[in-house]
């Protein structure tokens, strides 16, 4: 059970390890939390790689690598000792799988306050295959990040949304004419805008727009991007040519991005950039949207067997993902067109 809190803690430990999207969202809570009590000191237990999300903000970092000396048992004891050095007097659990627990737990026989994410697994479950128009929408992951610090004894309201775009430098040069970003991948099927369908809607965006930006990981994602960089003159594949900070940075000098269920469209919540986001196999109702984006922006079709999980990752039942390819490249670009003249 999580610890009652007989005065404020002064040095909190915020631990979220993965994924991308999820830790992306971190940054908002934490705001809302400093802006209330500016002199809390905050250590963010994370990946190196993340840093970048939390632009801004004064946080410490202790870098959780599961991969080397934060592997298995005994790099989870190095880890608890790691953080028993820092000086933090309570543990806010923002991610609470079993390495959390466990050193959660460990820490907590030293007297460290804790308290852990209530993710609301059950109330997601029971939305599977029920994507009514009419549905309230569950509580959004970050609001869930601010009730874990909520529970070890702060008072604060729930972050304001970025309406305010950071003053980054723009790391493709001067920027001329319109500037749209298309991130068509995920992790999983049910959540990636199919090839074939990528053309399509890169061809129409490269005729309306002075540069379009593929968004991507390596690999295949990687392949992709470069083949429509060669065959468009305007178009540009991004990785590999960008650190993730400075792609942040760019996304804050688009006018518009095309995104999944996925990183880039939390990514563009940080930056206070427009975005057109499809869904297909998951639902935004379900507590995973873009904080503070557009509503507006969404692109999904209304079908009895949407959501079909919470996260993504399971086989379509028909075989084709036929949520997804409901969503037609017209649709993307005409939603796109659509974004950008209401803000503008």
């Amino acid at each position: 059970m999580e610890q009652a809190n007989s005065t404020l803690p002064k040095h909190i430990l915020v631990v979220r390890v993965s994924a991308m999207g999820d830790v992306a969202m971190l940054p908002h809570a934490i705001r809302a939390l400093k802006q209330a009590y500016p002199e809390l000191k905050v250590t963010v237990a994370t990946r190196e790689m993340f840093r970048p999300f939390f632009f801004g903000l004064d946080v410490d970092f202790i870098y959780y690598n599961t991969n080397s000396e934060h592997h298995g048992l005994r790099g989870l004891f190095h880890f608890v000792h790691v953080v028993k050095k820092s000086g933090i007097d309570a543990i806010a659990d923002t991610h609470y799988v079993l390495r959390s627990i466990l050193s959660t737990w460990f820490l907590a026989l030293h007297g460290i306050k804790f308290s852990y994410i209530r993710k609301g697994k059950v109330e997601k479950w029971f939305r599977l295959g029920y994507s009514k128009p009419e549905a309230v929408p569950l509580k959004h992951t970050v609001v869930r990040y601010c009730d874990v610090f909520r529970r070890l004894g702060f008072v604060f309201d729930d972050p304001e949304p970025i309406t305010v775009k950071p003053a980054f430098e723009n790391p493709m040069g001067e920027k001329k004419g319109l500037w749209v970003g298309f991130a068509p991948f995920s992790a999983h099927e049910g959540k990636t805008y199919p090839k074939d369908l990528s053309r399509e809607a890169i061809a129409l965006l490269a005729s309306r727009y002075d540069r379009v930006f593929v968004h991507s990981g390596f690999g295949a994602e990687m392949e992709f991007a470069l083949e429509m960089e060669s065959k468009y003159p305007n178009v540009t594949a991004v990785a590999g040519k960008l650190s993730l900070e400075k792609e942040i940075a760019l996304i804050s000098h688009e006018d518009c991005v095309v995104s999944m269920d996925s990183l880039v469209m939390h990514l563009c919540s940080l930056v206070a950039t427009p975005v057109v986001s499809i869904w297909g196999a998951t639902h935004p109702e379900l507590g995973f949207f873009g904080y503070g984006c557009d509503p507006e922006g969404v692109l999904q079709q209304e079908m009895g067997c949407r959501p079909c999980s919470t996260y993504g990752n399971k086989e379509c039942r028909w075989g084709d993902y036929r949520c997804i390819r409901a969503i037609s490249p017209q649709m993307v670009a005409d939603k796109v067109e659509y974004i950008i003249n209401k803000n503008r």
